[in-house]
């Protein structure tokens, strides 16, 4: 008879965390956020944080790390299901936000995060392996999308530096002004992209 499980996996208890400290971040801000506060929200001791991180930083760092890692899951999936471009930015666009982790359904916790752990210069090497990640992501999808087109890529890496500064720029800038700012910019800016790709290529072949 198999025995039932009583007690949170690590996975578990970490999931629990990532979720009450975003709560605790939006609320007291990341800075005034106490260890303490953060393990109480999430229902559990001081001593089951630390069972699991050694400091809020490291919390940090993972948040983000498993944002990347979600991020580039789901990606990846739909790149699998939609091989056209156009399916593609149209899948990324009816995506449903509310399955995503806390800082993909929260865009300005996000931002926040990314510049508190920036601000110390020692942090900036994890921050960095997670900026990377990003761009190889939309490097590939860009890379793969093209060749499903039938067009080659000249710089997949640069190209996707390039569309992942852009998508930053509209988060920021939705953050700021979201009347003049749809949640869409990004992917609308990709689509007249792609549509003025494909009508300078068409004129060169003229």
């Amino acid at each position: 008879m198999s025995r039932v499980r009583t007690r949170p996996t690590r996975d578990d208890t970490c999931e629990k965390l990532f979720e009450a400290a975003a709560r605790v971040f939006e609320e007291q801000g990341i800075g005034g956020a106490s260890i303490e506060a953060i393990a109480a929200a999430a229902g559990f001791t001081r001593g089951a944080f630390y069972s699991n991180f050694t400091s809020k930083d490291e919390l940090i760092i993972a948040m983000l790390e498993e944002h990347v890692a979600q991020s580039i899951r789901r990606n990846l999936e739909l790149l699998e299901k939609h091989k056209d471009p156009a399916d593609f930015i149209q899948a990324l666009k009816s995506m449903d936000r509310t399955q995503q982790d806390p800082l993909g359904r929260a865009p300005l916790l996000h931002m926040e995060m990314i510049l508190y752990v920036a601000r110390a210069e020692k942090r900036r090497p994890e921050l960095a392996k997670r900026l990377r990640a990003r761009r190889k992501l939309i490097s590939d999808i860009v890379e793969t999308t093209m060749k499903n087109s039938g067009r080659e890529a000249p710089n997949a890496a640069w190209t996707g530096a390039i569309l992942l500064a852009m998508e930053d720029g509209f988060r920021l800038h939705r953050l700021i002004d979201p009347e003049t700012t749809p949640a869409d910019s990004f992917l609308r800016a990709i689509t007249d992209l792609q549509r003025a790709i494909g009508n300078a290529a068409g004129d060169s072949c003229s």
